[in-house]
């Protein structure tokens, strides 16, 4: 395997120290299921731990792409493209787009509360097939198809925060949002609200 280079917007100890576990992790997994589930406990001690993430990488971001003061936060992205770690900020009350990630990796709750709806798409239309209460320190593995097409959104007075470790830069590769009614498919990129793409004007 050759050596990812990489960027580090948040470089802190316990970043670089938990991406490096990430990446020895899935070099020697034989599987994205493997990978995912021997980053559990990994995964479950960033999510417990309350100081790691500044305040900034908490914020809501009212100028953003996905509206209602959605914000997306990238920590950590590899140069090829093959991961990223990022906070997602929702205030209360807001919920994102129907979309997909079109990666594996695993999604947490960092703060605040959120209802989430899964979906799977039939025939060209949309079928919610499942619907989870998340509350701090919840997390689950994404695996495309399952769970990848999902919306949530905040259900408490606190904002909420998740944190996603994604095989793919997620913000800045071109995926997908549906319409809820016709499940019909549009082309969709989140953007960073810290970190430009490299083909952004």
């Amino acid at each position: 395997m050759t050596e990812m280079s990489e960027e580090f917007v948040l470089g802190t100890a316990v970043v670089r120290a938990f991406v490096d576990d990430v990446k020895a992790t899935i070099a020697t997994a034989s599987s994205p299921e493997e990978a995912c589930e021997a980053l559990r406990p990994r995964f479950a001690q960033l999510l417990y731990d309350p100081d790691w993430l500044p305040a900034e990488y908490r914020a809501a971001a009212p100028a953003s792409g996905m509206g209602g003061g959605i914000g997306q936060w990238l920590l950590y992205r590899a140069e090829d493209q093959s991961l990223s770690l990022f906070s997602l900020v929702v205030p209360s009350g807001s919920e994102t787009p129907i979309h997909d990630h079109l990666a594996w990796g695993l999604v947490g709750l960092y703060r605040g509360e959120q209802d989430e709806e899964i979906y799977v798409r039939r025939d060209g239309a949309l079928e919610l097939v499942e619907r989870r209460f998340l509350v701090p320190g919840d997390f689950y593995a994404l695996i495309p198809p399952r769970d990848d097409i999902h919306r949530v959104r905040t259900t408490s007075a606190e904002t909420s925060v998740s944190i996603h470790l994604l095989t793919n830069d997620t913000g800045c590769v071109w995926r997908h949002s549906f319409d809820p009614a016709s499940g019909e498919a549009k082309p969709f990129r989140s953007g960073y609200v810290n970190v430009a793409c490299e083909d952004d004007s």
